[in-house]
This record gives structure tokens, sequence and C-alpha cells, in this order.
């Protein structure tokens, strides 16, 4: 079952997958799902946790962010990881420690525990991400097989983290609230007794020793920089979140330099050097950066603007979903005749126009235009980001597709907390010198400064006013909120006219499959002509 890439690699890049390839696919989705769900599946369970567990509010904002900050930061080491001792077997280690995580946290009697728990979740998850997609980069050679399997990771990413709030919900109306880490461990013993027998192995022989200090330097820059662009955009700006950001950002030359000089580096310089991966990955971080930053003025618009349950709000996410599920597939078959640059650059084209019309979503029954606008960036964006990741493992040989896959899905992290901060501190600064907060009738000098804050705050104040102040102070913050949701989508449309630019020109050499498909016809046909030497 076992053979390294040098065994595998004669298959070469036109061998067609087959039935089992395919089937192992459907095992690769099983920890993808998982993993992003993870991201999201604490929205309903927070409130029973901290019901029975009495977290402080710190530990009740570690409780959510701890995974992701973890997964982040690990996931350049995992994937240089992978590349050396092995993809399944990095695959079947990882599904041990989400499961034994996600044990931890059901059965956790304390908050520490669940926040331990949430950061073993985060271990697991950052070795099963680019394992799944180095394998898949393995598994189907042929690229346009290897596009519509990207297209299927994509897909799941996507549902998976739409379906977490739902799962959570539907769980907590029958169970207690461990079930929704519980849920896990089922499915992760299923990949544990299928992955050896559908999985090969692959590992890059070459690959030299496991460089420590570059691991360690890789933590030291992204968990710093990440963590500092999430808490300023809950808490604003402030020194401590700045300093982790220069922090961060200073040690990243280090990091660079050892990738340079060191015999066994982590990470590939060179990789940089061809333009379209360089390009691709950001590309795919501009995407992230709107896409994630964005869905926290729709799902707070939903919920606080339109009064919607959280569960609701939740439900209303699955259109989507299915949009994006319909819609991929279409441009893995446009690419094989139109470059993938003005297919990336149609999509933010489209994510642009969808943002531009968000700005007309009123503070009142807004519902079916904010739903429009978020379908439609959906539409535009998550067809990118499955170009774009085929792009990349694509443009790698199969041994460095473990470190290239931990790159991509880095950079999105590191996008998605750009946007959150991003937009979040624009929206905020709107929302509190928004003059609807000025002086709304009836309400005193005391409610307004919580007011001013969040909308959150605006509508805890209002519950303890009575009468016609307490409306006059809702109606007013979901006048500001709503102000808050143009300008971030004024400035989110900005980012996406600019990605589109920089997509064509940064992706205009690539070819279309077609293209591409014939150069490669043509080039074996001539290496095999008489007198060259080629046998």
């Amino acid at each position: 079952m076992t053979s390294s890439l040098s065994e595998n690699d004669h298959a070469g890049p036109e061998a067609k997958a087959g039935r089992k390839e395919w089937i192992a696919l459907g095992v690769l989705l099983l920890p993808v799902l998982l993993v992003s769900m993870d991201l999201t599946v604490l929205y309903f369970a927070i409130p029973s946790i901290s019901e029975d567990l009495r977290p402080s509010g710190s530990e009740q904002l570690w409780m959510i962010d701890i995974y992701g900050f973890v997964l982040s930061g690990v996931l350049l080491t995992m994937g240089a990881l992978g590349d050396r001792i092995g993809r399944r077997r990095l695959l079947l280690i990882g599904a041990v420690v989400f499961a034994a995580g996600s044990l931890l946290a059901a059965y956790a009697s304390n908050p520490e525990m669940v926040i331990s728990a949430r950061a073993l979740q985060g271990i697991g998850g950052a070795t099963l991400m680019p394992s799944t997609l180095a394998l898949i980069r393995n598994l189907f050679r042929d690229q346009t097989q290897r596009r519509t399997a990207v297209a299927v990771w994509s897909t799941g990413m996507a549902a998976g983290a739409a379906l977490g709030p739902v799962v959570s919900g539907a769980l907590l109306n029958g169970f207690w609230w461990g079930s929704v880490f519980l849920i896990n461990v089922p499915v992760m013993l299923l990949l544990l007794v299928s992955a050896p027998f559908l999985l090969p192995e692959f590992r890059d022989a070459a690959a030299g020793k496991f460089d420590l200090i570059s691991a360690a330097l890789s933590l030291a820059v992204v968990l710093p920089v990440i963590y500092g662009f999430k808490r300023i955009a809950v808490d604003g700006f402030s020194v401590p979140y700045v300093a982790s950001i220069v922090v961060g950002l200073a040690l990243a030359p280090v990091f660079l330099r050892r990738q340079r000089t060191s015999s066994d580096p982590m990470v590939d310089i060179e990789l940089f050097r061809n333009r379209a991966f360089g390009a691709s990955v950001t590309v795919n971080m501009l995407a992230c950066f709107t896409l994630v930053g964005y869905s926290l003025f729709s799902t707070q618009y939903m919920q606080s603007v339109l009064g919607m349950s959280a569960l609701k709000s939740a439900l209303w996410t699955i259109p989507g979903t299915l949009a994006v599920g319909a819609v991929v597939p279409v441009a893995t078959v446009l690419v094989r005749t139109v470059k993938p640059a003005h297919i990336i650059g149609t999509g933010f084209a489209i994510a642009t126009v969808a943002l531009l019309m968000l700005t007309q979503v009123p503070a009142e029954d807004g519902l079916v235009l904010i739903l429009i606008g978020i379908i439609a960036l959906a539409v535009g964006l998550t067809p990118v980001l499955t170009l774009v990741t085929e792009l990349v493992v694509g443009q790698v040989p199969p041994e460095r597709a473990g470190t290239a896959s931990a790159l991509l899905q880095t950079g999105q992290e590191l996008g998605g907390a750009l946007g959150v901060a991003v937009l979040g501190s624009i929206g905020a600064a709107v929302y509190r010198n928004s003059p609807a907060l000025d002086a709304p009738a009836g309400v005193p000098a005391e409610a307004l400064d919580p007011a001013r804050e969040t909308i959150g705050g605006a509508l805890a104040a209002a519950g303890k006013l009575s009468g016609d102040a307490s409306a006059h102070l809702v109606d007013a913050a979901r006048a500001a909120f709503t102000s808050e949701v143009h300008a971030a989508s004024v400035a989110g449309a900005i980012v996406m006219a600019g990605a589109a630019v920089f997509a064509v020109i940064g992706l205009r050499a690539v070819q279309n499959d077609n293209a591409r498909a014939a150069e490669l016809a043509s080039a074996t046909a001539d290496a095999h002509q008489p007198g060259t030497g080629t046998v």
C-alpha cells in the first residue's frame, strides 16, 4: 500500500484517475467537512457551555478563537511534515488528534479543558487540511480531473462552514452541548478505517530533515499577526494588538532568510519565482479578505437588524451554499476553453457588483436584497478560490504539494483575519459616528454611551428602557448599523475591483486547458522527431 513519490511518478501528468481515486476523494471530504464545520460549530453551543461551566469573558473568547489561531499557526509546519513523513500517515495522525480533542471537549468539566481541547482540535485540523489537498494533487495527475476534484474539495469546505451553525443548532435541540464535539468522533473513526485501504502513501524521498527552527519561526510569524488582526476586529485598535502584529512581521524576514540559507528549508522560496504561483496565492488572500470579512456584517444584519434567531439566519445561508455547489462545476468546464485569468477576473467583477448592490440594503425589510447580495458574492468568489487552489497545487511538483497547500491555506487564514479587521474597523468607525445615534428622541445620555460602541450594546441598552425611548434607540442603532454595512460594502467593492485587475494581469500567462493540452502534444511530437535522440 505504501509507495514513495518517486515510485508513483512514472504515471505521468496525463494518467487518468479511476474509480478507486474518486472513492478516495469521498474519504478525503470527511475531514474537510469537519474541520471547516468546527470553525463555526460553537455559534449555538457557547450559551449552553457558559451556563454549565461559567467561563469568564476572556475564557469564552478563547474557546471560540483558539481553534482558528492554532490551526492557522501550524499549517505550514504540518504541510512540510507531511511531505517528509508521508501525507497519508499525517492524515491518520491528524484524525487521531482531532478525535481526541473532540472527546476532551465533549466531556470537559471546566473552561480550561474546553480551551485545551479546542487547541488540540486546531493541531489536528492543521494536519488534516494540507494533507487532503496534497493527496488530491497526487491522486489526480490529469489537470481536468484534478480541477474537478479540487472543486469538490472547495465545495466541501464551503458546505462545512455553512452547516456548522445548522448542525450545532439541531444537535442542541435534543442533546447536551458536548454533542457538537462528539459528532466528530465516528467520522474520524471512519476515516481511520477506510484511508489505509483507499489512499496510497506519498512522500518526498528527497525532502531532507525536518527543520525545527523554521517550524518555530513560522509559528512566531503567523500566530502574532493573525492574533493581532482578529483581536483588533473584536476590541478595536490597542497597543498590545498592534505590537503583536509588529512582532510577527518583524520576524518574517528572519524566517525567509532561514528558508534561503537552510539546506533543508521548510518552504521552498523558489516557488515564488513562478509568477503564476505568487499571483495565485495573492488572489486567494484577496478573495478570503472579502468573503470572510464581509460575513461578519451579513450575519449581524440578519440577527440584529432583521431580528432573526441565529439558527434562522444560518438556515438562510443554505441557498447560498447550494448556489455555490451549482456554479463551481460550471467554472471547471469553462476553464477548458477560457483562460483562468478571465474567469477569475469575472468572478471578482461579480463580487464587486454584489457589494455595490449591498450598499442599498435598507434598515427594514432588507432580507431579499441581503440574500441576493451575499449569494452573488459567494457565487463570484467561490469559483475564484477553486480555480486558484488548483493553480497553486498544479504549479508545483507533486513532492512539494503539501507545503504549497499549507502556504495557500495560511494565506486564506491571513486574508480572512485582515478582512475581518480592516472591514470591521471601517464599519465600527462609521457606526460610532453615525448621526442616527446623536440624540434619539427620549433616550437618556447614559444609554447612548454603550449604544455607540456596538449594535449589540445598543440593543442591550434599549432593553433597559421602556416605551418610545426603547423603540427609538433600536431604530437608531439599526439605521447606524445599516450605514456600517454600506461602508463595508464600498470598501470591499474597491478591493474586489482591484483584485479583478490584478488577477487578469498577474495570471495572464496561464493557459486554458485545451491550449495547454495542445502545447504539450506539440512538445511531445517534437521530442520524438528523428534526430532528436529521444526514444
